[in-house]
This record gives C-alpha cells, structure tokens and sequence, in this order.
C-alpha cells in the first residue's frame, strides 16, 4: 500500500516559455520525468489509499495520484453513509488503464482484501466495529462488516425483544463479533452485547435504590399469558396477572398494551437474581374498602359470574368484590347436582346476599331464595290426600322417589305401588324420567319428604275379594309363575293366588305347569296380609270322597272269610278275634 504524497515542481523550470510554448533550456525527457514524478507508481491488483473527491448518488470519485481518477459505485460504500469528499479510503486497482483509458478501482475488494484479518483481530481484542444492515433472513438480519456479510441474530439486535426487524434494514449500527466459523468463514455479530454491560452496571445501580413500595413509571415490554413485563430505565420488573387489577383478568391484555407508560408499585425484588415483582392494582384502593357501607344479608344484588366450579358459581358484584352462590343455593331441590346445570361464565344474574364478611372480605350469595320456598305452603299446595303427576327421580329396594316440583321430593313404598301385585324391585313398575300419578298420604316438613301412594288412587280390591274367595268356593285361574315352593295363580276374577306344589297335583297324577288354566278350590282368606291359599287337588279329591259315601256295600261270600281280616294290623276288634278262631277250627279239620 502506498501514500499520497506531495511532489515538489522543478525550481529552475520557465514558466513563461512554458506558456509561450517555448521549452528552451528544457529537454522534453526532462519535461517528462518530471511529470511522472508528480504521479504515484500504480501496478494492478494492488490496494493503495485514495482521497474522496466527489460524491453522488450513484458513483464516488477517488483521486490516488495518478494521472486520472477512478471512479467507484456508490453501492460499495453503503455501509458507510457518512461518506465525504477529502475521506481517505482503501481502493483495489482493477486496472491502471482500460481500453478507454480509465482507471478502474474497487473499494469492496479492498476491504475483502484484508476483512479476514481484520474480523479475527476484532475477536481476539473484542473491538466495536461497524456493519451495515443489508436485509432480512430468517432469524435476524445480513450485516455487512469489513465486505463481510456477518449474520445478527434477531435476539442480538437489541435488549428488548424485536417486533418489527424491518426498521433496521439499511441502517449502519456498531457491532461487536461473538463467533467466527473458520472452516465455513461464517461471522455472528451482536448489538445487544455492546449495551448489555453498560446495562448491567445500570440495573445495579436502580436495583441498589429500590425500595418496596416505592412508585415508578415503567413502559410495557412484554405481554404474556402469567403476566406482563415492565422497562423501568435499564431494568425489568413483572406485573403478575393477579396483581393487574383487583378483578379477574384472564387475558393481560385486557388491561395494558404494549409500549403503554404505567405507574407500578414495587412489591418485593432480589438483589442477586435482580428479579422485581410489581403491582398495578396496589396503586387503586382495595374495593371491598369502596364497598357500599349499607349493604347487608337479606339485600338483592346484580353481578356477573366469572368461575363455575362443580359446587358453585363466583360472581363479581363490582371489580374485585366477589361473592360464591354454593349449588346448594341455586335450588331449593336437596339433590345436589353441578353448579353448571344452572349458571354459565358471563351470565349477567341477581342474587341475594346470605352473608357479609367485610374483615375477611367474603360473601356468599343465593339464586334459590328469589323464589318462594314451596315447603312454606306444603299443606295448603299438597294436602294429604290430594292427588298429583310426580316425575321418577331414582329407585331403591324399598320404593321410588319421585319430584312433584323443583324442590318437592317425595317416596313411594314398594307396598303402595299395587293393591294386587307383588312387586319385588320399582324398576318392575315404572322407569326413571316417567311420569306417575300419586296421592299424598303423609307431610313431613321438618324433613322435608311426602309419603306418597300409587295404589291408593283406586279402591282396595280385596274389599271385594273378600266377598268372592270365600273359603271353600272354586275359580278358574291360570298358572303364572313357578317356585320351588309353589305356584302364583292369577285368578279369572282378579288379583292373585298360591298353591303348594303337594295342591298342584291333577286327577291324573302329573303336576301342573305354568300356563295351565285349572279350577282352584280356595283353602284360605287373609285380607290383612293380602294372601289366598288355593288348591287344584282339592277340587277333585273331596268329590271322589263324596262319591264313595254315597256308593252302597256289597255283602262278602260266605265261603270266604279271610277278608274279613284286612288291616288287623290298623285296628283289631273282638268279632276279629272270633273270625280267626273259627277259620282256624275249619283248618284243623281239614288236616
């Protein structure tokens, strides 16, 4: 590389021959070796220094001392905006003199030329350098240092997070190199570096003279779903979600955004690990302190419900004053279902306050109590006896619970559900969901519970039964149903009958089966217990008996004696004893 230098002119030269286009005492070779004197010696492919001479739009002229100027793109001096005429710069000599002539210089080659050097030697001594923003790419930016083209991170850009990457295209910025791939020639630059340290030395200094409590105005950094980071001058502080307002807030966004200046209060920071926890709610009184001072238990209030869980709705009364309606409270039903049945997040409702603790600032409220209590009135609304359509809640061994009303609960008794059947489990008689009419037969207010009757909404049939199965008598009735210890018959003129299996034998002997349509002759009456004992076999053995009494007897041949003393073993008489004498005096004489 060479330098400008200023060449002395000929102390003896004439000057005013010259101009008269007189030379005399001057040899033309001296003439010219002088003038090339004045000149610097260029060879091609070198790098030499060069004085700006002009500056344009789209060109830049370089004098190097030699006998034309070069003329250069200003394209290739993009990176340095604050360019002007008398700047020194590196050139790289394309061509002393091209076929016009011209001398044809480069300023980007120049600086390739030795940018590797220079790239390396800015790590090792950790030098602030100065690149030019050339574009986008994906994940930061192109920037162009020493003709380098050197990737910037988008996180290295700045210390705050970058939302619009294209503002800085074309801009020139100072960089510091923090990696250098040998093998590949890849350059990483960062801005961020250069003023993480001088705000290092800045958050030591605000942390070190801060105190809780103390209000500071601070500019929305950053907005994320737990909370929202605040720039106080050099350090961040994070306003957590539950300290942005003394509502509910479910998006932070509801109630800042970004680059807004806000006053925060500090609550509480760590010196080491510089984290500090602000609040914005803190600067506003607590509202339960604003709360109207005459509301009390009993008052109708209008809120908003914003939680639901299974065993209740929160509703907001007014921000940050809220209150909790249990399920329990939204119906006066005492099946305990989920509080989404009723209420959804944003219906707007009234409620009544149930009770009012200003201290530990809690309320609990009631939907249920908007409504008249209908057990108040239960005997004058469901009087014993009156009748009504219940809807079949659940069943149990013993009955069926049924709903006359949201509220009004009652049992039917599995013994109240039929005068006549039998019914081992409700399922047999209804399903749940359906309706069933009852008759209200008892009121327990203090339970809150009816008993309640199917049956009795028809007259009691063994009233008649009584009249017609008498003990005795004989019906037609058909075989239903077959156990191990006997048979239910259900009879022509209504309700039901059993039979042992000993009263289901026929006349033929076999036994009876379900189906069969036979006469049973009524053994036994209870109304009490609702039973009647029937039999089959009755029916045709008391006939048989009372046919053989009426049959006349037949004399026995005299001849023949020996019948006359079957079944001595069951029972002996004296004329017995005086037949076998006798037989036995025959038999003798026949021997």
């Amino acid at each position: 590389m060479s330098n400008l230098k200023n060449i002395e002119p000929l102390q003896d030269f004439n000057w005013e021959e010259f101009e008269n286009g007189s030379t005399s005492g001057v040899s033309r070779e001296e003439l010219q070796k002088a003038y090339d004197e004045t000149l610097n010696k260029v060879a091609d492919h070198q790098v030499v220094d060069g004085r700006v001479t002009a500056v344009d739009k789209k060109e830049v002229v370089v004098n190097i001392g030699y006998k034309s100027d070069g003329i250069i793109p200003a394209s290739e001096f993009r990176y340095n905006p604050d360019l002007k005429v008398g700047d020194v710069v590196e050139v790289y000599v394309e061509n002393a003199e091209d076929k016009k002539g011209q001398l044809v210089l480069s300023h980007k080659k120049a600086r390739l030329s030795k940018s590797w050097e220079r790239v390396n030697a800015a790590l090792d001594n950790e030098e602030v350098v100065t690149g030019f923003i050339k574009c986008r790419t994906k994940g930061g930016m192109i920037v162009d240092v020493f003709g380098i083209e050197a990737f910037l991170p988008g996180s290295q850009i700045d210390v705050h997070p970058i939302r619009d990457y294209d503002v800085f295209v074309g801009k020139t910025m100072e960089f510091k190199i923090v990696k250098i791939n040998q093998e590949f020639r890849n350059v990483v630059v960062s801005h961020k570096a250069l003023i993480e340290a001088e705000l290092e030395a800045q958050k030591r200094e605000i942390i070190s003279k801060l105190e809780k409590g103390q209000i500071l105005e601070g500019t929305v950094k950053n907005i994320t779903s737990y909370g929202v980071f605040v720039d106080l001058g050099g350090v961040d502080g994070l306003i957590h979600i539950t300290d942005l307002s003394w509502g509910r807030v479910s998006d932070p966004h509801e109630v800042v955004a970004l680059d807004q200046k806000i006053n925060v209060v500090i609550l509480d920071f760590d010196d080491e690990k510089k984290r500090i926890a602000l609040g914005l709610k803190q600067l506003t009184p607590h509202p339960w302190d604003a709360l109207d001072s005459e509301l009390k238990v009993g008052d109708h209030v209008k809120g908003k419900v914003v939680v639901i869980a299974d065993y209740g709705a929160f509703v907001e009364i007014a921000p940050g004053v809220e209150g909790l309606i249990h399920v329990s409270e939204m119906s006066w039903s005492q099946h305990l279902r989920s509080a989404q049945e009723f209420l959804h997040v944003g219906d707007e409702i009234e409620a009544v306050i149930l009770t009012l603790d200003r201290e530990e600032r809690k309320m609990s409220l009631g939907i249920k109590q908007l409504k008249e209590d209908p057990w108040e009135a239960i005997e004058t609304k469901y009087p014993v006896g009156s009748k009504h359509t219940a809807k079949v809640r659940n069943f149990t061994n013993f009955g069926i619970f049924v709903e006359l009303e949201e509220g009004v609960d009652g049992l039917i008794h599995i013994s109240d559900l039929s005068w006549t059947k039998k019914v081992k489990h409700p399922s047999e008689f209804t399903q749940q969901g359906a309706d069933i009419d009852v008759v209200v037969l008892e009121i327990d207010k203090e339970n809150r519970r009816l008993s309640l009757g199917h049956k009795q909404l028809e007259d009691n049939p063994w009233d008649t039964y009584e009249t017609i199965y008498t003990p005795g008598s004989v019906h037609t009735g058909k075989i239903t149903e077959m156990m191990d210890k006997g048979a239910v018959i259900t009879l022509n003129e209504g309700g039901e009958g059993f039979a042992t299996p000993k009263h289901l034998v026929k006349a033929d002997g076999t036994q009876a089966q379900t189906g069969e349509e036979l006469d049973f002759k009524v053994i036994e009456f209870v109304k009490e217990t609702k039973r009647i004992i029937l039999s089959h076999s009755r029916t045709f053995e008391e006939a048989k008996e009372e046919t053989k009494k009426a049959a006349p007897r037949k004399a026995a041949p005299k001849k023949e004696a020996a019948p006359s003393i079957q079944n001595v073993a069951a029972s002996t008489t004296l004329g017995d004893i005086d037949a076998l004498a006798e037989l036995k005096a025959k038999l003798e004489k026949g021997e």
